[in-house]
């Protein structure tokens, strides 16, 4: 499980690769990403929105920007942990994720973000 601390929210991240299938006669990878994000913070904290940086080896990264995730802005407590699955789909065996959430510190109402750590998206048999 790779994490990642930035002002006092832990992401972590584990990725599954889910198999094979075909699409519009298209190969794609998939793949399920489970995610903690826990507040190491001394307050409670909103999650507002999301930024991802999708990396396919066989095609232009893709830039995704939304609202919450899963359809939720949770509000996480201090020493709590929200977490959520997720999924993506790309066309090659080799690529990566990467990005951040967008806080609100509710004490406060000063906006910061918290790092994804990138992970790498590759099934076992691509690796050497």
């Amino acid at each position: 499980m790779l994490q990642l601390l930035t002002s006092g929210i832990r992401v972590s991240i584990k990725v599954i690769f889910e198999g094979t299938y075909f699409k519009n006669y298209i190969l794609n990878y998939s793949y399920a990403y489970h995610v903690n994000i826990e507040n190491e913070g001394k307050e409670a904290v909103q999650l507002q929105s999301r930024h991802w940086v999708i990396i396919d080896s066989l095609r232009p990264q893709t830039i995704i920007d939304g609202e919450g995730v899963v359809g939720k802005k949770p509000v996480i407590y201090p020493s709590k942990t929200f977490s959520y699955k997720s999924g993506s789909l790309i066309s090659s065996s080799i690529g990566a994720m990467k990005g951040h959430y967008n806080f609100i510190n509710l004490a406060t109402t000063k906006k910061f973000k918290a790092y994804i750590p990138k992970f790498k998206l590759s099934p076992a048999f691509a690796l050497n």
